[in-house]
């Protein structure tokens, strides 16, 4: 178990006008210069009641080739879903610490499943100002449930509730994906593992911070998932780079926010782009999010599709096991 005092909820606690060295960005990467302030970046907005397909998918297809990132709305999820999912996660956090240190991750542990505040080597030691916790969500078979709060006890329920609205997203969008690259529908999801995928759930809690314009909550990063689905609250954190720049993205209330991930990249031989993202904080009040990471299951061999790969287009990215891969991009590996 971590010491508590390394929890950045506790360092929230303690922090009043200034934060600890280890938190301060350097200068590349300090959200109040890198951020360019006053402008909210419109990604794309896809209604996925849209009852024009061609429609729908043109416009899946254009943003993730140009932006590796959208919002939808409209998608069926019932907003009381998300906002109980909200609610329990919520809950989790703001329990006495002890109760949370029980779903600490094991020290030992080859998985990122469980409650704890690093994720992967910083090259320059930094932390970054977020609390987590992991847990897969899909399928029954890869669960494990000790990693579940049982506080607040309808923990379990919403998770699984809005797992279940869930899947129609997933399966609309790798369809989508599938047929805008010329391939039949279930190409990319057999790809990526079919009805073995995982989800992957994270909460990321990120305390009000004193000093916002020093730290990150999440550092750039692109996701390592296909696809990552995410709800964030209502507090301005998300932001996207767009040439070079950083914008904050728009919250849309009851909206999923679609991000390309690597393995979609990899598998579409690059024509859809993973998305470089990193969260940013805020003094007053309390950020959460919760993406859920579409996976292949970790022994699953990914690379570019071979009906994408001709001689006038070679295979961009070496095809290996995702677990593999995974271990390579947390440990600042090259792939």
């Amino acid at each position: 178990m971590q010491s508590e005092a390394e929890r950045v909820q506790d360092i929230a606690l303690m922090s009043k006008d200034s934060i600890p060295i280890d938190f301060i960005r350097s200068d590349h990467e300090q959200p109040g210069i890198t951020t360019v302030h006053g402008k909210v970046l419109e990604c794309p907005t896809i209604d996925f009641s849209n009852q024009d397909d061609e429609k729908i998918l043109n416009q899946i297809v254009e943003a993730s080739r140009n932006w590796g990132m959208y919002q939808i709305v409209n998608h069926d999820i019932p907003n009381e879903a998300i906002s109980k999912l909200q609610a329990v996660g919520k809950a989790f956090f703001e329990l006495p610490p002890e109760e949370k240190e029980v779903y600490a991750k094991p020290p030992d542990s080859k998985s990122v499943e469980g409650y704890g505040t690093k994720l992967q080597k910083e090259l320059e030691g930094k932390k970054g100002w977020v609390d987590h916790l992991f847990h897969r969500v899909w399928p029954p078979s890869a669960i494990n449930y000790q990693f579940w709060p049982k506080n607040p006890p309808s923990y379990r329920e919403a998770n699984e509730e809005y797992v279940k609205h869930l899947h129609k997203v997933v399966d609309k969008l790798f369809k989508v994906l599938s047929l805008g690259l010329g391939l039949e529908g279930q190409e990319l999801k057999k790809a990526a593992g079919g009805d073995d995928m995982v989800y992957l759930l994270k909460i990321n809690y990120y305390p009000p911070c004193p000093r916002p314009d020093l730290a990150l909550g999440v550092v750039a990063h692109t996701d390592m998932s296909a696809l990552t689905i995410l709800v964030p609250n209502d507090v301005q954190g998300l932001q996207a780079c767009r040439d070079g720049q950083w914008y904050d993205v728009r919250y849309i209330p009851n909206a999923l926010v679609i991000h390309i991930g690597d393995q979609m990249e990899i598998m579409s031989n690059g024509k859809y782009k993973s998305v470089l993202h990193r969260s940013t904080v805020n003094k007053e009040k309390t950020r959460l999010s919760w993406p859920v990471f579409i996976e292949p299951p970790p022994d699953r061999v990914v690379g570019p599709l071979p009906q994408l790969v001709k001689e006038d287009n070679p295979p961009k990215y070496k095809a290996k096991k995702f677990g593999d891969y995974c271990y390579c991009k947390l440990n600042k590996i090259p792939q």
